[in-house]
């Protein structure tokens, strides 16, 4: 077998090192040659500039914020005056009927009817349709004894509900149940106020609970 005339330049190649075909990749794929892992000055700059800004921010935010509110951003919003409540009114009617459901309403009953014989009625009452310092007095002091009522004697012992009582309500409450028990069984709509029940309260001051007797001589 005679030899090749020609050499095959597969066989002949150079012999290339690993380096070498790192770099041609790296010339081919446009990167830049490793520089030993170290930071350049411009982008740790732009680090802590953006940190220091995104910090500044908080920080404003955290302190002019208004916490939120969508009531700081309000321009047509006035200002509350410093140290001035802000009252919130309460219908009397609705408070009236709240009270007499927790105080009054187990012994004379959710419709006024009363518990014969110790409780009386409170519908239909001419008690509830008469005097307003009576029925105030009644409940600052309580009533002891018997008592007529639409025809029939009732004798139970009916508690003080009043401010320093066991119930201790104060005057709104006293106001408001009165207004309520007045209007819904009394059919009077004129409200009671709650500075009437203060007044006879001072008046008054502390005292024994009261009779009929003592009931018939307040006008």
């Amino acid at each position: 077998m005679s030899a090749p005339t020609g050499s095959d330049p597969r066989v002949e190649q150079a012999p290339v090192t690993d380096e070498a075909l790192l770099d041609s990749h790296d010339k081919l794929l446009g990167r830049q040659p490793d520089d030993k892992a170290h930071y350049r000055l411009l982008p740790l700059n732009l680090l802590f500039l953006f940190s220091g800004l995104i910090f500044f921010a908080g920080t404003y935010l955290g302190r002019y914020a208004g916490h939120f509110h969508p009531s700081v951003f309000n321009e047509h919003g006035q200002p509350p005056k410093a140290g001035a409540a802000v009252a919130v009114a309460v219908d009397p009617l609705v408070l009236g009927k709240n009270v007499y459901g927790q105080v009054c309403a187990a012994c004379h009953q959710p419709n006024g009817q009363g518990l014969p014989p110790a409780f009386p009625p409170l519908a239909g009452s001419e008690w509830v349709a008469g005097s307003e310092e009576r029925l105030i007095r009644i409940l600052l002091h309580g009533l002891q004894g018997p008592i007529k009522v639409k025809g029939t004697e009732f004798n139970g012992a009916m508690p003080p509900v009043g401010p320093g009582s066991g119930f201790n309500l104060n005057p709104e409450k006293v106001a408001a149940v009165l207004t309520f028990v007045r209007k819904e069984w009394g059919g009077i709509a004129t409200p009671v106020a709650a500075a009437k029940v203060a007044e006879i309260r001072a008046k008054d001051g502390t005292r024994p609970p009261l009779t009929v007797a003592d009931l018939e001589k307040i006008p």
